[in-house]
Parts: structure tokens; C-alpha cells; sequence
């Protein structure tokens, strides 16, 4: 037998900035150009957002190369689009210097970013996010992916942007319902990594709801510094990023069973009150946090109880197929306090019987809403 071992360099680390702002849509296209110059530029949005005006504010009158996603949402993060996405890029002759502008939600800088990851082997991305759940969370990170047909996320790639560019002022047009749902990604970097963020949340909530534009720039600065950090600490999620997915292994388990009527952001509102039913049923909830996060979600307009048509049985079968399970279960992100996650001998994620979780489920089909 004939053996040699390929030695495969480290990949050079780097940085992106983040920079945040409130009304600058319509000047950014001349500094999008002037820090990439070299790039041919690829524009990917959604109708929610031409409809919204944003393409066009970007834009101007300038000929750039779009895709336009339709219908928006959920249902088309899908394999097919983003091939959509890659035939028309090469449609236009486009090559290994095209830098993807991801202008949009949290789809579609995941598709986008997937395209971008995956077309000629990998070219670069922009994230200009327009909402709230992309400005707080999906925008930053690099995690990208589109759906199967089975679970979400099962085509995914780590994509790092090269920019991202946070306009405040484009939430001004989000739909009430989007604008609330995606606040609960602000809760959940709260209840992982900062109490005295939780405690602004709680004293800045109403200002927050009325779309102040100075309050949601700080709320935009204390999401990106939470979850830059954590994605700095563990860019690829082999532990520590684990702990963003609070609350999303049961959420994305209820966003699917519902056949997406429920948005990301409800979903996961569900998914974080299940994580504090685990948590005080296991003895680590102090006795008020519970109530704290419910009346937050409560305030937002969020789900905290699970919708009356979906079965336990389906959720269970879609929890097997995480894509962080591990012989088809997975493991959970738990918090000890506001704050603080747990860690179990160096694992940010831990380990949860089905029983337990299956008695959860339980709970939120009788709760009190």
C-alpha cells in the first residue's frame, strides 16, 4: 500500500466590519464600490423588499445585476432557488471576482450567502440586512443554508461576509408582526450572554416598539457585539457558538411543524420558554426568570404556548432531525442564569432525555396563555 499525508494550511484568519447607522440606504451604493472595487457586483433581495423600496434606494437608477426572490419568506429557501440564484449570476457572465449584496431578511441572507459560498467554489457576500430578527442575529456569523424538504437547514455552508451594513431605518416599513417576532433573537443574545442587555430590553421595550430610531441602533450595537463575539470565539460551531441556538432546537422544530405559519422569531419565542421549562424542571431556574422572559414575549405579541394543531409526535420526529442531533437526538443550550449559559466539563451543549422533553411539550399545549 502506497500512504502520504496532504498537509492542509490553516485558513487565514481575517475581520469584517460592521457598521451601523439610521438612513443611509441611499448613499451606500458609492461606498459598497469604493470598498470593493475590484468586485462585479450581484444583487440578491425579495419582492417584500422592492415593494419596500430599498432595492430602488440602494440602487438609483445604476444597471446592477439582480435576483429577485419571489415569492419572499420561507417557502422558497429552498435548493432550487438558490440554483436560480447561481444560473443567473452565470447568466451574466460573472466569475470568481463577483461579490453577492445579500439586501433583505434573514432568507434571504441565507440563501444569498449559500449562492455565494458555493458558486465558483466560493465568492464573497455582503449582508445588508432590513429587518429585525437579520440586523440582530442571521446577517452576522457567516451560517447560511436553504431547507430541504424534510428539516431546515440541511444545505448549509459557514460563509463569512466581507461588509455588513445595518441601516436602522429600513425596519421603519417592516410589518408589525415581522418587526416583533424578530426582537426575540435580541431576548435570546440577552439570556445567553448579557443581564445588563435583558435589563435595557425590560426598561427600553416600549421605545424599542415604537421604532426609535437611536434605541434600535443600541440594540443593534449590543447584538452584533454579543454575537461577534461568540462567533469570534468559535467561528465554525464545534462548541461555544452552539449556545445561539437557545431555544432553537425546539423552535425550529414548531417553525417547520407548522408549515412555517409561524415565524422564525414566534417559533423560537416557544422554543426559549420550552428551554426554561427543562431548565426548572432540572433545578436550574431561579424562581422568577420564567415569568420574566414570558412577560417580555408577552409584550413583543410572541407565542409562549404551542399552537393546538401541532402533535407531539411530529414535533419529537423533527427535533430527531437537527442537524446538531447526534444518533438522532440532539443536544440542548441551557441557561444557569440571565446571562450565563451552562457548561457541562467544556460543552456548551448538554444533554436532555426525550422523556423530559417530550413532558415539555406537554406543558406548553396546557399552559395558560
Amino acid at each position: 500500500m502506497l500512504e502520504l499525508e496532504v498537509t492542509i494550511p490553516a485558513v487565514e484568519s481575517g475581520s469584517y466590519k460592521i457598521k451601523i447607522s439610521s438612513g443611509y440606504l441611499d448613499s451606500l451604493w458609492p461606498q459598497i464600490q469604493a470598498d470593493f472595487n475590484r468586485s462585479n457586483k450581484f444583487v440578491v433581495t425579495d419582492e417584500n423588499v422592492v415593494s419596500a423600496g430599498h432595492l430602488q434606494k440602494l440602487l438609483g437608477q445604476r444597471d446592477i445585476p439582480t435576483f429577485v426572490i419571489s415569492p419572499a419568506g420561507e417557502t422558497s429557501k429552498n435548493i432550487n432557488t438558490a440554483a436560480s440564484i447561481i444560473e443567473a449570476m452565470e447568466k451574466a457572465y460573472l466569475g470568481r471576482d463577483t461579490l453577492v449584496v445579500a439586501l433583505g431578511g434573514g432568507t434571504v441572507g441565507d440563501i444569498a450567502g449559500f449562492a455565494a459560498a458555493v458558486f465558483k467554489r466560493g465568492v464573497g457576500v455582503v449582508q445588508i440586512p432590513t429587518t429585525t430578527v437579520a440586523q440582530a442575529d442571521s446577517a452576522i456569523g457567516g451560517k447560511t443554508g436553504v431547507d430541504s424538504k424534510l428539516s431546515k437547514n440541511a444545505f448549509g455552508a459557514f460563509r463569512h461576509p466581507t461588509a455588513v451594513y445595518i441601516d436602522a431605518a429600513t425596519l421603519t416599513t417592516l410589518d408589525d408582526r415581522e418587526f416583533r417576532a424578530g426582537l426575540v433573537e435580541s431576548v435570546k443574545h440577552a439570556l445567553i450572554a448579557d443581564e445588563e442587555y435583558f435589563v435595557f430590553l425590560e426598561n427600553n421595550l416600549d421605545a424599542i416598539l415604537e421604532r426609535k430610531l437611536d434605541v434600535l441602533e443600541k440594540t443593534a450595537y449590543f447584538n452584533c457585539k454579543i454575537k461577534g463575539g461568540v462567533v469570534a470565539a468559535d467561528p465554525t460551531e464545534q462548541n461555544k457558538r452552539r449556545m445561539l441556538n437557545y431555544g432553537h432546537t425546539v423552535g425550529h422544530s414548531v417553525e417547520q411543524a407548522s408549515g412555517f405559519a409561524l415565524l422564525h422569531g414566534e417559533a423560537v419565542a416557544i422554543g426559549i420558554i420550552a428551554a426554561g421549562l427543562i431548565e426548572f424542571e432540572l433545578g436550574m431556574a431561579e424562581s422568577d426568570r420564567l415569568e420574566k422572559i414570558r412577560k417580555i414575549f408577552k409584550k413583543l405579541g410572541v407565542p409562549v404556548t404551542l399552537p393546538p394543531n401541532l402533535a407531539k409526535d411530529t414535533l419529537i420526529n423533527t427535533i430527531k432531525r437537527d442537524k446538531k442531533a447526534i444518533n438522532k437526538w440532539p443536544r440542548f443550550i441551557l441557561i444557569d442564569k440571565i446571562g450565563q449559559v451552562h457548561c457541562e466539563d467544556g460543552q456548551w451543549a448538554v444533554e436532555v432525555e426525550k422523556e423530559l422533553v417530550e413532558k415539555v411539550l406537554d406543558k406548553l399545549c396546557t399552559e395558560k396563555k
